[in-house]
């Protein structure tokens, strides 16, 4: 039966309810599956609206076959952003290198796909909107598993019963808090922190990223297209994560200010656009490493089970293979042995990929000044060459085309 069969066989059997906690990239994609396969579903997100901009993301290897069997394949496609060059900069803004992105990436150029993540939210909500319920501005207050379901009690003071109720609700997970307790047990911090924001494109840059680096300093301007905006990146080392800065966007460009003073390049030009910036997105990079992806009628998948970090660049990948995993797991046994088959066939993928930070990742923001030459030179050596063929880690798990529910 092929994956297409699938999608039209309709379930005899009285739908079981499902709540998905987030309407990011893998609630949405699980949303897509778990409908498919006979579920009644309902997302319920804590924002008011999707959320648009982000900075674009990745979408390599196995994730690909996900959104070809999903049928958004050729709109994403369409919007591939196609950055062209990686241009490495010196601290006195020489220029070091000019490679093409993937020879960082490990992406397989005319294969892999980088778009904007709001695109693919968008592409992935409009799949599903029509079927599934969505419930915006609310979230998850309480979970009882001590009946037949799971007794939720939302945030907004309604209270329904699901059969399973799944986390999709990002590296922070309040899912996850409520089923094994507060992150810092799961949170493996890597040594750095970084800001993401918008700002006008003043620089002349197209489809292009032009990266500057001091030691434990790295700022990068990031152009999808011929926009009048870029990308501004922000990212240095931190022994311990700055928890003071994390509860509020004027401590984190005060902390930003702080150790970006005197920085050359475009970074002073940086710094006065961020004290306007209203997209600030700053956090810690780190991943989370946990033993157990469920607990009861209650599971977590994308960023809340294994966020593995943007210096694998495989978020959105493992996001998108996960939801698919977990979804088919589901899709002709209960929860338990379910949940089961989705750990035991996803995980080996999961903790290579998240491994790729041991392999090179955190090598584009040298702490010393004997590693950033060290970096330097070997990005010499790479301009010269072909792009790679990609990292077979990526494409490690071949999909299996899951039976549909009776």
């Amino acid at each position: 039966m092929t994956p297409t069969d699938q999608l039209t066989v309709v379930r005899t059997t009285p739908r079981r309810k499902i709540l998905i906690s987030g309407a990011g990239i893998a609630g949405s994609a699980l949303a897509f599956w778990l409908n498919r396969y006979g579920y009644a579903v309902t997302v319920v997100e804590k924002a008011g609206a999707l959320r648009s901009g982000g900075y674009p993301i990745d979408v390599r290897g196995t994730a690909l076959e996900v959104v070809r069997r999903m049928g958004v394949l050729p709109q994403l496609q369409d919007a591939h952003i196609d950055v062209r060059r990686l241009t490495f900069l010196d601290g006195d803004g020489s220029q070091v290198a000019s490679v093409h992105p993937h020879h960082v990436t490990g992406g397989v150029a005319g294969r892999d796909l980088e778009v904007r993540r709001g695109h693919l939210t968008d592409v992935l909500h409009t799949a599903v909107r029509d079927d599934v319920e969505f419930l915006f501005n609310d979230s998850i207050d309480a979970l009882d598993q001590s009946g037949h379901g799971v007794d939720v009690t939302f945030r907004g003071g309604g209270r329904r019963t699901f059969d399973m109720v799944f986390g999709a609700d990002g590296m922070h997970s309040r899912t996850r808090e409520m089923l094994f307790g507060p992150e810092e047990q799961f949170h493996r911090y890597l040594g750095y922190c970084f800001a993401v924001f918008t700002m006008r494109n003043t620089f002349g840059l197209s489809h292009e990223t032009v990266m500057w680096n001091a030691p434990g300093r790295a700022a990068a301007l990031y152009a999808v297209g011929d926009d009048d905006q870029v990308h501004a990146f922000l990212n240095f080392a931190q022994p311990k994560p700055p928890f003071d800065a994390f509860p509020g966007p004027e401590a984190q460009r005060d902390l930003l200010a702080t150790v970006f003073a005197g920085a050359g390049w475009e970074v002073p030009a940086m710094l006065a656009a961020l004290r306007d910036a209203d997209d600030l997105f700053f956090d810690a990079v780190s991943q989370i490493r946990i033993p157990r992806w469920s607990s009861g009628r209650v599971a977590l998948v994308g960023d809340a089970a294994y966020a593995p970090s943007f210096l694998t660049g495989q978020g959105t990948s493992l996001a998108l293979v996960g939801a698919y995993m977990l979804a088919g797991s589901l899709a002709d046994r209960d929860h338990a042995a379910g949940f089961a088959a989705y750990e035991h066939d996803s995980r080996a993928f999961v903790t290579a990929n998240q491994g790729l930070v041991g392999e090179g990742g955190a090598t584009l923001f040298p702490t010393t000044a004997r590693a950033l030459e060290q970096r330097n030179d070997r990005l010499r050596g790479l301009s010269a060459m072909s792009p790679p063929e990609g990292r077979p880690v990526h494409s490690a798990l071949a999909l299996p085309a899951f039976m549909p529910m009776a």
